[in-house]
C-alpha cells in the first residue's frame, strides 16, 4: 500500500509559478513510476507528467511541455511539479498517482492515487 498526500496548490496570476509537491507513505517509494494528471472544472481527468523509478526518464503532455518539471527526491519520498508560465487554462485539480510497473499515460494504469490538490490561474 501506498499513500500519497499532495501539497502546494493555490491561486497564482498568470505567468507565474507553483511547485507541487506529493509525499509518499512506505519505505518502497522507489519502486514506483510516479505520474501527474489533473482535472479541470466539467473536463475528463488528462495526464500532465510520468517519471521514472529513478528520476532519469521524464515524459509530458504536450500541453505542459517546456513549462512544467516533474522531478523526485527517493530519499524524501516526494514527487515534485515545478509548474511555469501558468496559464489560466492549467486550472485544475492536480493528483499524484503511482504505478508499480512502468510509466503510463493511462489513468487505470496507475494503482494509487492522492486526493488532489487544486491550483487556481487567474488572468
Amino acid at each position: 500500500q501506498v499513500q500519497l498526500v499532495e501539497s502546494g496548490g493555490g491561486l497564482v496570476q498568470a505567468g507565474g509559478s507553483l511547485r507541487l509537491s506529493c509525499a509518499a507513505s512506505g519505505r518502497t517509494f522507489n519502486r514506483y513510476f510516479m505520474g501527474w494528471f489533473r482535472q479541470a472544472p466539467g473536463k475528463e481527468r488528462e495526464f500532465v507528467a510520468t517519471i521514472s523509478r529513478s528520476g532519469g526518464s521524464t515524459y509530458y503532455a504536450d500541453s505542459v511541455k517546456g513549462r512544467f518539471t516533474i522531478s523526485r527526491d527517493n530519499a524524501k519520498n516526494t514527487v515534485y511539479l515545478q509548474m511555469n508560465s501558468l496559464k489560466p487554462e492549467d486550472t485544475a485539480v492536480y493528483y499524484c498517482a503511482a504505478n508499480g510497473n512502468y510509466g503510463s499515460l493511462v489513468q487505470r494504469e496507475y494503482d494509487y492515487w492522492g486526493q488532489g490538490t487544486q491550483v487556481t490561474v487567474s488572468s
